[in-house]
């Protein structure tokens, strides 16, 4: 064993995350009923070490919210599983709250290849996410998120270092605590869920969670954002029958308006669902609708405001 892979594994032995747990070491002699119920125990304390982090959380979507009214990206930056996560977050944000194509981003060591299988060497490579992020033109007005359950990954570390070195705001989340991740980063979020239940397969509690607050940054940026009305997704995109079906739904959510009036307002709004609330709730036109909603940034509760309503 050569010193730098000696150096290594200690490195890794330290990690909470990779932590072995000798009371677990006959798992696979268990009863299938009995290794759900010690999985599902497991689970059940991952929001709790996310309620713990909720400042953090908090003041990091209070960043990145500033820096994308202003026009700015969100770009989640991460290797295996912490970069899947991220690339599944960037991909469901234009369907859910219409964003621009490109306006939330996910990159992955290794490409698009390594979404469906291992890319060798490649999370080791922080001139990689260098070159990554250099693709996209980073700048002052983005939002660079790092996601690494180890918090050591030199991927996801080299894409917040080179961020934050091009005045891109930046969050580091990580699993375990003191971590060169959370340290490079502007705002560092560790959410210590302790030893896997699978020595070191940090796809089980370590990836909920870094799930559960990606899913935390990007909805409540949006929030921010007035990509909702209420609890209501009135920026959704009806790309498909189930989404035009949701648009109709949330449109009478919304107004209490009949059918016909429904169909109506999105018929005068090409299918778009915020301009078509204000158009029953105000009693304007679509092209008025439009208007007011520009001048409000897309805030369909300041339009309203703004036209009485």
């Amino acid at each position: 064993m050569t010193t730098e892979h000696r150096a290594l594994r200690t490195e890794l032995e330290s990690l909470t995350t990779e932590a072995f747990r000798p009371e677990l070491a006959e798992i696979d002699t268990l009863p299938t009923l009995d290794i759900a119920r010690l999985m599902n125990g497991e689970d059940a304390g991952v929001a709790a070490a996310v309620a713990l982090r909720l400042p953090q959380i908090s003041a990091a979507i209070d960043g990145i919210a500033a820096r994308m009214a202003q026009g700015g990206r969100l770009v989640y930056a991460g290797a295996g599983t912490a970069g899947r996560l991220g690339i599944l977050d960037a991909s469901e944000c234009p369907p859910t709250f219409n964003t621009r194509p490109g306006q939330v981003v996910g990159v992955i060591a290794g490409g698009p290849e390594a979404m469906v299988t291992s890319v060798e060497g490649a999370e080791d490579s922080a001139e990689l996410a260098r070159k990554d992020l250099d693709a996209l033109g980073i700048g002052p007005a983005d939002s660079v998120v790092g996601i690494s359950a180890s918090g050591r990954t030199p991927y996801a570390v080299g894409a917040v270092e080179h961020a934050r070195a091009l005045g891109a705001l930046t969050v580091g989340l990580s699993c375990n605590a003191g971590s060169a991740l959370a340290a490079a980063a502007e705002h560092g979020i560790e959410v210590v869920v302790g030893p896997e239940l699978l020595t070191g397969s940090t796809r089980l509690k370590a990836g909920t969670a870094q799930k559960l607050v990606l899913n935390m940054l990007s909805t409540i940026t949006m929030i921010r954002l007035g990509k909702t009305y209420g609890n209501l997704m009135v920026d959704v995109r009806a790309s498909n029958e189930k989404l035009r079906a949701r648009s109709r739904r949330i449109v009478a959510l919304a107004t209490g308006a009949s059918d016909d009036e429904i169909e109506a307002a999105l018929t005068a709004t090409d299918g778009e669902v915020k301009p078509a609330v204000l158009v029953i709730l105000a009693g304007v036109d679509g092209p008025t609708a439009a208007r007011l909603l520009e001048e409000s940034g897309g805030h369909l509760r300041a339009a309203l405001t703004a036209t009485g309503g």
